[in-house]
This record gives C-alpha cells, structure tokens and sequence, in this order.
C-alpha cells in the first residue's frame, strides 16, 4: 500500500508530514520562495509512491450560505456551479457543503459555498505535484474539519465558537446544528502565553459581536466560545477570559482532546496542526476544493490500486486452488500407492496358496477345454421339468382325463430345410428337441356322449396348443372319427361305460 504524506499550507510556508502506522511524523517544512519550491519538487521526487493531501490554513478564504431549490443530480450541480461562479470568479479551488434541507413545504436545500480565493499561494506547490504526476487525494480546508473534531470530543451539536492556535495565527469558528457557517483567521501577534489568552478573550468577544451584527446569531443570544489549549495555559486563559451573559469560556485541554481523537503521541504546546492533520488522516471531510484536472493523477492511482488488488486476490486464490489440487494429488498419490502395495500382497499371498495346491495331471489347454465343453453341455442339457410344466397347466383346463404314463426323451433330429429350393444354408442342421407323449383317458360318466367326450379333449388339446413354443400332433383320438365311419347314438349308453383312450405327441426345441 502506497505511504500517506499530509501537506500543511499557511501562508509563509509548507510543511510535510508523514502518516504512518497511526503516527504523524514531521519531516521538513518548506519557505514559499524560488529555493523553497525547489526543495519541495526534491522532496517529491524522493517520495514518489506516496499519496499526498493538502491542508490549507490561510486568510484568503470565502464562506457564504446560500438557499437553493430541491433538485437532484445534474441540475443541482448545474446551480451549485453557477452560484460559485457568481461569488468566487476567479477562484479554481472550490466547494459546496449541504447544510440540509429547510422543513417548509418546498423543502429548499441550505447549502454553504467555499472557495478558496487567492490561487497564487496554492499554484506553486500544487505545480509541482501536477509535474511530478504525484497522486493528490485532495485540498482541504482547516475550518471544516471543526465539525468533525467538536463531534469526536462529544460537545453537543448546538451554536458555539470554536478558537484554535496554529503556527502563527488563531482560527475562529462558527457552528451550528454541528455543522461549519462561518471562519476566519486572525495573526497572532504575541505568542506567549498570556498573549494568546488576550487574544482568546478579545477575538472571542469580537467574532460574537460580528455574528450578531450579520444576524446568524440573536443579541442577547447565549453562545459558548470552545479554547482548545495546553494544560500549562489554562490559568492564564482562565483569568482572561470571563464570562459574560452573551458569552461563557470552556477550555478544553488539548491533550485530552488528543486522547480522545486516539492520537498516539501528545501534543506538548497549544498549537493544533498535528491534531488536524491526524483527523485529516483517519477521517477526511466530504467537502475538498481540489478540481477533477487537479485529482486525476489520484484518480488513476485509484484505478492501479483497486487493478492490483483484484489481481492480488486472483493471484491468492490460484495459489490457495493449486494448493487444494496439490494436497487432492499428494492424497490420490498415496492412496494409489496403498493400493498398489495391497495389490502386490494380495498376489503374492495368491502365488502362495496356489504353489500349495496339487500338481494337474493334464495341461491348462486341455482342462480348459473340458471346462468349457461342460459348461456348453451343461447348458444344453435337457430336463422333463418345463414340458411336465406345461402338460399340467394343459390338464388344469381339462377335466375327466386320466393320465396314465408319460413317455419323454431328448434329443437331436434334423431340422427341415427352408423352403425356396437350393438356397444356400439350407440343407439339414441338427437341432435339440424334447419329445413327450402323453398315454391318458376320458372318463366323463354313464350320460356322456361322444360329442361331449371329444369336446374335453379337443379343450385339452387346445390349451396344449396354447403354447407357441410347443408342437402338439394327436396320435391317437379317444373315437374313431375317419370319413368312412360313423358314431351312432344309439349305442351312447354302451359308449359311456367304457373309457377311452388317446395318445398325443408333444415335440419343444431345447433353449427356445
């Protein structure tokens, strides 16, 4: 991360400071003269990665308040812009601060103008950092970081005065509702301490008796003056400035101001650059004077940080991703070697157990081929069980028959060539078969006649037939039905004392 280096502008000279670490570090002050100016653009080349700020502290400066209607976006920048233009012609270094809106119907927006209105006292040094195309993060003015110091000190947000000691000069400031409404400076002509205690009681009085004048504040209106000064001139402060029924002193000392702005090293005197200059650091104001011409070195320096942090975080993420993929590998790896040891073990201990194991009598080639003849025979091999199957489901649909014997066997017979003549694959292949003749009479009692006898075993026949598999031929029938003969009723009474036979032939291609 580029350093932070904090420029403090009065209006004889400038001086730099070093942020780092929450400490502020005093490097070198420079006279605003042709050999000061060239120290300076030295100093900046020395400091070339660092981000600079200014803090101005000079007399030529502009504050006025202005009432605008409720815009937003473009117009109201379009207004801002035209009423600074109005009031600070000349000025480059300019600001708006809104102040809020006003609770009427209308809601107009209170807004502050501020320029800084002598160019002159800023172009040198602000030149030098252009040329040396150093990051400037902003011109900032003392006055406003006030608010910010009154609110990190807990004084309620109420009208007050606020005097403050720097270098040669005491500040004094308006606020009100917590915000800044008027500043200026005033030299400091005895710096001693009874000197600056006359000065806090005369400029006081008079900056109250401005305000009343302009109408910011009411005549009998009472109002606290805030001194922020060292331990060691608090009586002599205290013995020149008394209060009045318009106006009451409260002196805060510095150093506990100091303690409560989280400053890590103490001022030992009065003067309060080093306290604004640490507010500068750790919490700048919403309000700069510096243009976007003025800022674009900063501007692309934004852009670098922000492209070299996001590359940053790509660049550790890969390292933190090729770390997972290296330790996923280095697990894999090891995995794979467990694997691969377990695996030879496991060999080696088969490679035992079968050097135990007897000598075969015959070589692997012929053991394997009697090995697959039998698993072929075995897969081949015929059984009774699907053709009784099938005969017993026949004989579920098929009452008054009594089966007598069963003959099966199995086989290979020829199987019929194709029909088409000389066609090439179609001579006699041999197929297995089973064949199974079934030995069996129809008993359906003394009232039975012959077309009732041959409807059960036509029933049986077709339940045989039922079965697309199964090749059924009747070798017998239970009458004698031939054209040349003829069944005669008269003898049904004779006919349903016997029982009569039949034989059918039932064939199945083994493995359909």
């Amino acid at each position: 991360m580029a350093a932070s280096r904090l420029l403090y502008l009065s209006t004889h000279h400038l001086s730099a400071f070093a942020w780092q670490s929450g400490e502020l570090t005093d490097e070198r002050s420079f006279d605003a003269s042709e050999s000061g100016q060239a120290a300076f653009a030295d100093y900046l080349a020395a400091n070339s990665s660092s981000v600079f700020a200014l803090l101005a502290n000079v007399s030529e400066e502009g504050f006025h308040i202005e009432t605008i209607p409720f815009l937003r976006g473009n117009d109201r920048q379009a207004i801002i812009a035209r009423k600074l233009g109005q009031l600070f012609f000349n000025a480059k270094l300019q600001t708006a601060l809104s102040l809020g809106h006003q609770k009427s119907r209308r809601k107009d927006e209170r807004i502050m103008l501020a320029a800084l209105t002598k160019p002159e006292v800023f172009a040198p040094w602000l030149d030098a950092l252009a040329s040396a195309e150093l990051p400037l993060a902003g011109v900032y003015s003392l006055p406003l970081l006030a608010p910010l110091l009154l609110r990190k000190l807990g004084i309620p947000a109420q009208p007050c005065l606020l005097l403050t000691i720097q270098d040669q000069s005491l500040r004094q400031s308006y606020l009100d509702n917590g915000e800044l409404h008027f500043s200026r400076l005033t030299p400091l002509h005895n710096s001693s301490i009874g000197g600056i205690a006359q000065t806090f009681s005369s400029e006081a009085l008079k900056l109250q008796q401005y305000l009343v004048g302009q109408r910011l504040i009411g005549r009998r209106q009472p109002i606290t003056a805030y001194l922020l000064a060292h331990a060691s001139a608090r009586k002599a402060i205290a013995s020149s400035c008394v209060d009045s029924e318009a106006l009451s002193f409260v002196i805060l000392d510095i150093e506990d101001s100091a303690r409560k702005c989280k400053f890590k090293t103490l001022p030992t005197e009065t003067r309060c650059e080093p306290l604004f200059l640490h507010l500068l650091a750790t919490d700048p104001p919403r309000a700069q004077f510096a243009n976007d011409d003025q800022r674009h070195d900063y501007h692309l320096w934004l852009l670098r940080s922000i492209v070299r942090r996001v590359g940053t975080f790509a660049l550790l993420s890969c390292l933190l991703l090729a770390g997972k993929q290296l330790f996923d590998a280095a697990q894999i790896r090891n995995e794979v070697e467990v694997l691969t040891t377990e695996t030879g073990l496991t060999r080696q201990r088969y490679a035992d157990i079968v050097k135990t194991f007897p000598a075969i009598p015959t070589s692997n080639e012929n053991l394997r081929r009697v090995i697959n003849r039998y698993v072929e025979l075995e897969r081949n091999s015929a059984s009774p069980t699907t053709m009784f199957r099938e005969i017993s489901r026949a004989l579920g649909s098929a009452e008054w028959v009594d089966l007598e014997a069963i003959d099966w066997q199995a086989g290979t017979v020829q199987r019929p060539p194709a029909p088409g003549g000389n066609v090439p694959g179609s001579e006699l292949q041999p197929v297995d078969q089973e064949t199974a003749i079934i030995h069996g009479t129809l008993r359906l009692g003394e009232g039975s006649n012959p077309r009732q006898v041959l409807a059960v075993f036509n029933r049986l026949v077709a339940a045989l037939r039922g079965n697309r598999q199964l090749q059924v031929e009747v070798l017998q029938q239970p009458f004698d039905v031939e054209s040349g003969k003829s069944l005669k009723g008269g003898d049904a009474a004779l006919e349903g004392k016997e029982s009569r036979s039949f034989k059918v032939q039932i064939r199945r291609t083994i493995g359909s």
